[in-house]
């Protein structure tokens, strides 16, 4: 089969599972013939991305958060009036994932949580099945734990799944644990997408914390610390270009530009892993075996449900703020890690190939269902 990825832009998540996912299906035989990935104005398209998708990458404007001045949290409602103004933008965005679907005819469209492809099949109903993948969609699932105490910023993020799944086949939803998928004929609960690279890696134990800081803002905080408490060693990844590569503020701080080879090597060497609530970052630290303590960005209400349902998942530690003395006090409690979460992952290509299978017999021919949207 041919399919055709739209790849939400924000973040490194969705653009490794974008890599996995690739690399799982082009193996099997198919082919993903064009990537479309949104833009965004806070970060550039990253090297390891254009390393390991080899084919078409397309890129397109696409609705992006808007930090506070410290970069630390989400603030909503300049997101919504910024992303308003764009709007003539976005529809030209539209209009160039539908050439692309043109010219491609593929068989399958996957959407990696990107609001304009919901959109886009919603209004231009392309013949392709439709197929929305990550995390998100497990909210679906009666199990999922909601963050509690932001019931505004919780009907927003549930409607904004709801708006990248719109009229979509499948739902398939990405898990910490192994979940049963129920009986929804279209949501597919699965193991994490984890690109090659990771499994590649063999985990040792090492003598540092590695902290991966999505908003710069956080650096701060890592500074201060790292000077009171020198007998911390602590390696950080931030992508603030203007800055040296490495740079040491202190002897027991380095920060490292984003490289997604050494950051898997040290994530595949740490102590544990300090970091805000990304779901596929835990997932990676979760395979090595390595606790993380979570911080979600603030005004980011996925992000809550994130750190709350690993949590669950024993992940590791819920926390508002780079606290690493408290983390070292937590990995120095812990036991040695355990293999559930490696055998669920083992799991993921079977479970594929029992969905590609489906796809593969039938005739192609899609029932549009819009996801119900749940008031509570």
């Amino acid at each position: 089969m041919k399919f055709i990825f739209i790849v939400q832009g924000e973040g490194r998540g969705h653009m490794t599972q974008a890599i996995s996912l690739f690399d799982q299906l082009t193996k099997l035989g198919h082919e993903v013939s064009d990537v479309l990935i949104g833009r965004s104005n806070r970060r550039t398209l990253p090297q390891f991305v254009k390393e390991n998708i080899k084919t078409n990458i397309i890129q397109f404007d696409s609705p992006n958060f808007i930090t506070d001045q410290k970069e630390k949290s989400i603030n909503i409602s300049k997101t919504l009036r910024y992303n308003f103004l764009k709007t003539g933008r976005f529809y030209n965005s539209l209009k160039l994932i539908d050439q692309t679907v043109q010219q491609s005819q593929p068989d399958v469209i996957v959407n990696f949580y990107d609001l304009l492809a919901g959109i886009y099949n919603f209004i231009f109903r392309p013949k392709s099945s439709f197929w929305a993948i990550g995390h998100q969609y497990l909210i679906y699932h009666p199990e999922f734990p909601f963050a509690s105490g932001s019931p505004i910023q919780k009907v927003l993020f549930k409607f904004n799944t709801w708006i990248t799944a719109l009229n979509a086949d499948k739902l398939l939803a990405l898990s910490f644990r192994n979940l049963n998928s129920g009986h929804s004929k279209k949501l597919s609960v699965l193991p994490p997408l984890l690109r090659p690279q990771v499994k590649a890696l063999d985990a040792q134990k090492g003598d540092f914390i590695l902290t991966y800081m999505v908003n710069s803002g956080y650096a701060e905080e890592a500074i201060a610390f790292a000077k009171k408490n020198p007998h911390i060693k602590i390696e950080a990844f931030w992508d603030k270009k203007d800055m040296p590569n490495p740079y040491m503020p202190s002897a027991n701080l380095t920060f490292h530009q984003i490289n997604d080879v050494l950051f898997l090597e040290k994530m595949a060497s740490c102590k544990g892993l300090i970091s805000t609530a990304g779901f596929e970052s835990i997932c990676e630290a979760m395979y090595f075996g390595k606790k993380v303590m979570m911080i979600p960005v603030k005004g980011q209400y996925e992000q809550a449900c994130n750190a709350l349902d690993a949590s669950i998942s024993e992940a590791g530690i819920l926390h508002h703020e780079f606290d690493f003395e408290k983390f070292d006090n937590f990995l120095n409690l812990q036991q040695e890690p355990h293999h559930i979460f490696v055998n669920w992952e083992k799991l993921l290509r079977a479970k594929l190939l029992e969905i590609l299978e489906l796809e593969e017999t039938s005739s192609y021919s899609r029932s549009p269902i819009i996801p119900k949207y749940a008031d509570s």
